[in-house]
């Protein structure tokens, strides 16, 4: 398994349901990985399964991720994929608990346990993705929720070394609204310091990241890089956010 310590950031694009073998070829010569800029940046791409096998060998670098893998490590579960095949599939990193997965699909804080269990004992390093909705930031609900999800959903034999947290506010995600520096820098502060066995984890910041606030967001003391989403789409953006 990767161990993450050794990066200074990780900036990870997350493609959802998008792409296309057309797009993927398009993507990657715009990308042109072997020109990306010297650096100790981790980049990751997400991409959907079923386009693995066009970006192994091809992202160096950068870094193969899933997108999710299943609670189950086989058996009668149709339509799921497990961290063996993701592992078989040279994939490193895997996102599971994104607020879609948990929100659309109806995933618990248990479930993504599981699925982090299943990805460390396939040396694949989980992005535990984490948040909180509109209406329980209007609340002051926020950090209950961010204590609750991470509690539940980081394994016990979860560490620092290979284990990333991604703090996604749902309210944010694809909406071009984000907290305010102040506010993202106070979130990671208090999942760092003040959640039990958390402490100095990599923690990501997530929501309606672009080349506009990618590298402001960085900067700030306590986030250790990004989780993008559809600005990752556009190879040229990714690029500008990973050489910021």
């Amino acid at each position: 398994m990767l161990e993450i310590n050794k990066f200074d950031r990780i900036i990870v694009a997350n493609w959802k349901l998008n792409g296309s073998i057309d797009f993927i070829e398009q993507y990657l010569q715009e990308l042109n990985c072997s020109k990306l800029e010297s650096s100790n940046n981790c980049g990751i791409i997400c991409a959907p399964s079923v386009y693995f096998h066009k970006l192994v060998g091809r992202l160096n670098p950068l870094f193969l991720g899933g997108q999710d893998c299943s609670n189950y490590s086989e058996g009668a579960y149709t339509g799921e994929v497990s961290a063996t095949m993701l592992k078989d599939a040279s994939c490193q990193f895997c996102i599971i608990g994104h607020s879609e997965r948990r929100q659309i699909f109806g995933q618990s804080n248990e479930d993504v346990c599981i699925k982090a269990m299943n990805l460390i004992a396939n040396n694949i390093n989980p992005i535990i993705c984490i948040g909180e909705t509109f209406e329980e930031k209007n609340q002051n609900l926020t950090k209950d929720i961010i204590y609750t999800q991470i509690s539940k959903s980081v394994p016990k034999n979860a560490t620092k070394d290979f284990v990333i947290i991604a703090y996604e506010p749902i309210w944010a995600i694809g909406t071009g609204k984000i907290p305010s520096l102040e506010e993202i820098d106070n979130i990671h502060s208090f999942i760092k310091n003040e959640i039990q066995n958390i402490e100095n984890y990599k923690i990501l910041y997530g929501g309606s990241v672009n080349s506009n606030n990618a590298s402001e967001i960085m900067d700030l003391k306590n986030v250790d890089g990004v989780l993008v989403g559809g600005a990752s789409l556009d190879a040229l953006e990714y690029k500008k956010i990973m050489n910021s």
